[in-house]
């Protein structure tokens, strides 16, 4: 036998492995499994290379290793919600809207997402807002600052906000900065030598062992987490860039949606960030008393905090998505910047369709990646053909990753509509229920429809070959996307 043919031969074998690998070892959903085996069988050796970097599988134990005295704080809260829900008509004290009251169940029952019934809510759509409040309370933060976010840039915000965190450590308060190493790959430890001399701890989450290769390169980081003091919290859509608080050449007006929170629902945001921190193994905390004090400002918005990540067995921000979208009666709103989902969601948005639902979905109008850009463009226009009202947004680019069932309640987080959030990402949404909150998002819609162009199915079919083609490639692989 050749040398070519055994060349050959090898890689013949190694593909067919890899193949039985992707089939019965890795739990992926179906559309995902054949994208993966197309890629692996038309690009043997490239194919190969590309699922050891991105297409493994993650265990949950290898991640978040946490010890049970870490885990104290969690405990507490969760005992005490649990004897709160047992009480005999707290949930009709809630809302009588079966949907809501099934979603609170799955959530607090089956993912012990705990239920926060004091929560002051202030919600942000513009980057310099939201970063100026943030700063702020940075100033006067007494005993600690927990920052987690998956791109932070030290261009000119990014060097405010270090300013702020260093002037925090200076006067002896904790500060902690999470940042993802492949989000953050451009922001090197050197930069943060002001933030550690003065006292404060960075981590990146997954490290790169080089600056391309990581074998967990394709699970990421895309929580944003903000945490002072124990009382006031941030999650949302903004990352620390120039691009997120000032308009820029290549994306205009950034659009997104971020909470500034109080409550006891701090806690759970609290929570996450000291698994998300410890996960590293670097610095680890424990769940002591003092990140959890008495919250000082109470409101009447309940919410919950809902997280999920690849080491999951559930979607749990999946299942809150598909459960919300069923439950609708009347409208849903989404604003998302990518709308790249799998068969079961998109299924659910058409059902809702069939059923007289309104569904309004608004999107970019242009790429920030071009692939996913035309998956989402190819998706969106096959809910445009069962009777949805598509929006593109053209004042600048849209980040938001809000959805709003009935005008009373809503999600907002950093969970997009696709595959890589839903099943790559470690994420976090806040789900409101409270009509006065999701009015104001909706209000919010409102005035984006006013800088937004609608789609209509003659404009969709007037696409170019070039763009046929461009989206029927990235259909053919978007559950990889």
């Amino acid at each position: 036998m050749g040398l070519v043919a055994i060349i050959e031969l090898s890689i013949f074998v190694l593909n067919f492995f890899l193949s039985m690998t992707i089939i019965f070892r890795e739990r992926k959903s179906t559309s995902t499994t054949w994208a993966w085996l197309f890629v692996v069988n038309l690009l043997p050796i490239f194919g190969f290379i590309l699922y050891i970097l991105v297409g493994r599988g993650i265990a949950h134990y290898r991640i978040f290793r946490v010890q049970r005295a870490f885990r104290v704080g969690f405990e507490e809260q969760l005992k005490r919600t649990w004897r709160v829900y047992e009480e005999e008509g707290f949930i009709k004290r809630i809302t009588r809207n079966h949907g809501i009251t099934q979603l609170i169940h799955m959530l607090f029952v089956e993912e012990k997402a705990v239920i926060s019934s004091n929560t002051g809510v202030k919600i942000f759509t513009d980057g310099r807002a939201k970063f100026d409040a943030l700063i702020e309370d940075i100033r006067n933060a007494k005993h600690h600052v927990h920052l987690e976010y998956y791109i932070f840039r030290m261009d000119n915000l990014g060097k405010e906000l270090t300013d702020a965190l260093v002037e925090a450590a200076q006067r002896g308060v904790e500060v902690r900065l999470l940042i993802d190493a492949w989000g953050s790959s451009k922001t090197k430890p050197h930069e943060f030598e002001r933030l550690t001399k003065a006292g404060g701890e960075v981590s990146y989450f997954f490290p790169l062992i080089l600056s391309l290769i990581n074998p967990r390169t394709n699970y990421r980081l895309h929580r944003k987490i903000v945490v002072v003091d124990g009382q006031i919290g941030y999650t949302g859509g903004f990352n620390v860039g120039d691009e997120y608080a000032t308009e820029t050449e290549k994306f205009g007006y950034w659009r997104d949606t971020h909470l500034r929170l109080t409550g006891d629902v701090v806690y759970s945001l609290q929570n996450r960030f000291i698994m998300d921190w410890n996960s590293q193994h670097k610095f680890e905390i424990s769940e002591a008393e003092e990140y959890f004090p008495a919250a000082l400002e109470r409101d009447r918005v309940i919410t919950q905090f809902v997280t999920s990540g690849p080491d999951e067995v559930k979607n749990q921000i999946k299942m809150t998505y598909m459960k919300m979208i069923n439950s609708a009666e009347r409208e849903i709103i989404i604003q998302t910047p990518y709308y790249v989902p799998d068969d079961a969601l998109h299924e659910s948005l058409k059902l809702a369709l069939l059923s007289g639902v309104e569904v309004r979905l608004m999107i970019p109008n242009k790429p920030d990646h071009p692939l996913v850009y035309w998956a989402t463009y190819y998706y969106a226009a096959d809910l445009l053909k069962m009777g949805a009202k598509v929006f593109s947004y053209e004042k600048g680019f849209v980040h938001s990753k809000t959805l709003i069932i009935d005008g009373e309640y809503a999600s907002v987080g950093s969970a997009n509509f696709d595959n890589r959030s839903l099943q790559l990402c470690f994420e976090g949404n806040m789900v409101l229920y409270d009509d006065d909150i999701s009015q104001k998002l909706r209000e919010d819609f409102k005035k984006d429809l006013a800088v937004s162009k609608r789609l209509t199915l003659e404009t969709y079919e007037e696409r170019s070959t070039s763009i046929r083609f461009k989206e029927g490639l990235a259909r053919l692989i978007s559950p990889m996307l």
